[in-house]
């Protein structure tokens, strides 16, 4: 079978390592049911069978029998992991219009998984299905779990930099080939719960301000509703089945992290946090809205150098919600001597993720959460 060009050598070694053999063939090569799978993440149907979505962290579960499985993907500008029976065995880099290979395996029932390691606000991604190898069967979908949480946030959300062992990324890859979304905090945390998740995370978005004023006139919130990030007025029509039962919001790092700039709307930083209250009032209102008042809305905050702005304001937006009677919008503040902050540009390392997913675990089992 002819070795994939596209996948890199990271890929060809962690596939070896798990006993089986990966290749690709154009999409013409692909035959059978490829239907038969499940996401949460916010996907839009695009012609030929297709999925298309931007957003990080989205994954896709299906169940097949047989020795092999095909995965129809179309994208040149993101990495995926592929995960058989719960164990991962391939990283496709930027695989392009293929399908990739998993071949090698026991000729029995298999559970496949492919996730989306990577941000792409700029680009679509695309994925076709799972195929079956000769011989094999795509079988029914995995059923959805009672469970869900979504977590929204900017690059921490989304594992920035996570993979890197040193902060300047320019010669080790740069951020995507270090960043995945599949071990950043809110995946390990949702997995170790069994339970189905979003990842609505983009790097360097506030709530109103963006990283260092950058790209003003825009925030999170322009972004959050959108199913595709680089569609201006694009809506996600949320399903009937997705109603998770938290919601981690972690925004506000990169509002208060950089001293304001000349020109930016706010002359003050006492005038920033009076808008990012509103704001995230806001925003905590269409929460709200889109979930109803049974879903905890956890408001999360953690250490930002030089001020304690981020922390404070995002207390008191707690206690206010409080004291108006919404007793299910909780606060949660991580930090610790144990975080490294190894990766890409000072961002948290997979070491720092597993803490944090640690302290979330520990913190969502104070919730009088039914599920």
């Amino acid at each position: 079978m002819q070795t994939p060009r596209q996948l890199s050598r990271r890929t060809l070694v962690s596939a070896a390592a798990a006993g089986v053999v990966t290749a690709v063939a154009p999409p013409a090569q692909a035959s059978g049911v490829r239907a038969r799978y499940r996401t949460v993440g916010r996907v839009v149907k695009a012609g030929g069978g297709f999925v298309q979505y931007t957003w990080p962290g989205i994954y896709f579960e299906g169940r097949f029998r047989g020795t092999g499985v095909g995965i129809v993907l179309d994208d040149s500008d993101n990495d995926y992991d592929v995960r058989i029976d719960a164990t991962t065995v391939a990283t496709l880099v930027t695989p392009g219009r293929t399908t990739s290979w998993i071949d090698g395996l026991s000729d029995a029932e298999h559970s496949v998984r492919l996730v989306k390691r990577t941000e792409s606000p700029w680009a679509v991604g695309r994925f076709g299905g799972f195929v079956a190898a000769p011989g094999g069967a795509v079988l029914a979908g995995p059923r959805a779990r009672s469970r869900q949480i979504e977590f929204i946030g900017d690059s921490y959300t989304a594992g920035y930099g996570n993979a890197s062992t040193v902060h300047d990324c320019s010669g080790n890859g740069g951020v995507n080939r270090n960043s995945n979304a599949d071990l950043a905090f809110g995946a390990l945390t949702a997995r170790r719960l069994d339970a189905d998740y979003q990842i609505n995370a983009y790097s360097g978005r506030g709530m109103v301000r963006n990283y260092n004023g950058s790209s003003p006139g825009t925030d999170f919130r322009t972004y959050y509703d959108r199913a595709l990030l680089n569609v201006d007025g694009d809506v996600w029509r949320k399903p009937d089945t997705w109603q998770p039962q938290v919601v981690v919001v972690g925004l506000g790092i990169n509002d208060f992290s950089t001293p304001l700039n000349a020109g930016e709307p706010w002359t003050t930083q006492d005038d920033l946090i009076a808008a990012y209250e509103t704001a995230y009032h806001g925003f905590i209102d269409k929460l709200r809205a889109r979930y109803g008042s049974r879903t905890f809305i956890v408001v999360s905050a953690t250490y930002v150098a030089n001020t304690p702005a981020f922390a404070q304001t995002a207390l008191r937006i707690v206690q206010t919600r409080n004291r108006r009677g919404d007793s299910r919008v909780r606060y949660w503040y991580y930090d610790g001597p144990g975080l490294d902050y190894l990766g890409c540009d000072w961002h948290p390392s997979f070491h720092d993720h597993r803490i944090i997913a640690g302290l979330l675990d520990d913190y969502l089992a104070t919730l009088p959460l039914r599920w």
